[in-house]
């Protein structure tokens, strides 16, 4: 194979405003004030953190993630687990559960170099096989019992399904139950701080009997984990939990941006918008709009649609595959061919898995490139 091309990644320590588009950027600042304001808020809460790497899919940020405090990360898939540990990541919690023998297996072989990993389990059959797993493979494998929080996309139902599901987890061999996690994905874009809290405390509520049926049998209930960026201030309140699964909080996206807050129904401003793609203009010579370069392939077409960063009077759209439209209402300034500006993504979760790298940003400085290494692990 002919290559002509060795640049690939820019270099470090150049302004973003050089890099070429689109450019996935973060700014640190940003970040790592909201790692600050998240671990502050669950010491004063009393709780853990326990992040969702499936957000950033990036060694670097996991890192700097347990360094501020958290007790380990989480990952959606195995594969994720898997390029987690290879960069030095070793307390997982695997929130979905391995379906298929070969999902089995591989758990199992990471179960084998990383003492740290637990996964987690929904129905008896799929206990039944992880205990054969792990008995082949002369281990003892680390469970979690996924409770089903009424939306019925995984998880067990809570109450005496539940108990029963974690006594035959506590009794298979091979097999160790740490606990249970439930996770109501529906309640964290709910619009409204009390609304959401309302949803958040009456969903939550079987979970909470079902944590003291497991603790009255005796059973370990060490980790109780949940909870996500639009309740990390509300879950606390949920009696037994442990620790909160925060994905987004690290970036923030204009989904997140409008579901209100604790002080502010209209903004949800707890955390900076640290997550931003660079794009550069490519035609400017029709009144009204001007086309950029990040188009759904760089930003996905989820809604709401892109936020273009510190300006006014302007709508960003990306429905179409190479190109974003850029269109002037009562515009703060107007844009020419070659000029850049910076967008606040839709949903940051499939915006990241878009990307092979991100630009670690601070000022306009570039202070480090960052492999995405879990991009595209979606098995």
């Amino acid at each position: 194979m002919r290559s002509f091309d060795s640049t690939g990644v820019m270099e470090q320590n150049i302004s973003k405003w050089e890099l070429d588009t689109p450019a996935l950027c973060v700014d640190l600042d940003a970040l790592e004030s909201n790692l600050a304001t998240l671990q502050q808020t669950v010491i004063r809460n009393g709780i853990a953190s326990r992040p969702h790497a499936k957000t950033h899919k990036t060694p670097a940020i996991a890192r700097m993630q347990l360094e501020s405090g958290s007790v380990g990360i989480c990952t959606a898939k195995v594969g994720e687990a898997v390029a987690m540990y290879e960069h030095g990541i070793e307390q997982i919690l695997m929130t979905t559960i391995n379906a298929t023998p070969f999902k089995i297996e591989r758990a199992m072989n990471l179960r084998r170099w990383c003492p740290g990993f637990v996964q987690a389990t929904d129905t008896p059959g799929n206990a039944r096989a992880l205990s054969e797993a792990a008995q082949a493979a002369g281990l003892v494998a680390d469970v979690v019992v996924d409770i089903d929080t009424g939306g019925h996309r995984t998880g067990i139902t809570a109450g005496q399904p539940a108990l029963a599901l974690a006594q035959l987890v506590d009794q298979l061999p091979g097999l160790r139950l740490r606990g249970m996690l439930c996770y109501d994905g529906g309640a964290q874009h709910v619009r409204g701080f009390e609304t959401r809290r309302a949803r958040t405390l009456e969903t939550l509520a079987p979970a909470t009997e079902t944590f003291d049926l497991l603790q009255r049998s005796g059973l370990n209930t060490e980790i109780f984990s949940g909870g996500g960026t639009g309740t990390y201030n509300i879950d606390h309140e949920t009696r037994g939990l442990t620790d909160i699964q925060v994905g987004s909080y690290v970036f923030m996206d204009a989904q997140y941006l409008a579901i209100g807050g604790a002080t502010d129904d209209d903004v949800y401003s707890d955390f900076e918008t640290s997550l931003t793609v660079l794009t550069t203009v490519l035609n400017a010579q029709y009144e009204g709009r001007v086309t950029t370069d990040a188009g759904a392939k760089a930003c996905t077409i989820n809604q709401p649609w892109p936020i273009v960063k510190g300006e006014t009077g302007m709508t960003y759209s990306s429905g179409s595959d190479e190109f974003g439209t850029l269109r002037y209402d009562d515009p703060s300034r107007t844009y020419q061919l070659g000029d850049k500006l910076e967008v606040i993504v839709s949903h940051c979760d499939p915006v990241v898995n878009l990307y092979d790298q991100m630009y670690a940003v601070r000022g306009d400085r570039v202070e480090a490139v960052w492999k995405i290494a879990a991009r595209g692990m979606s098995t």
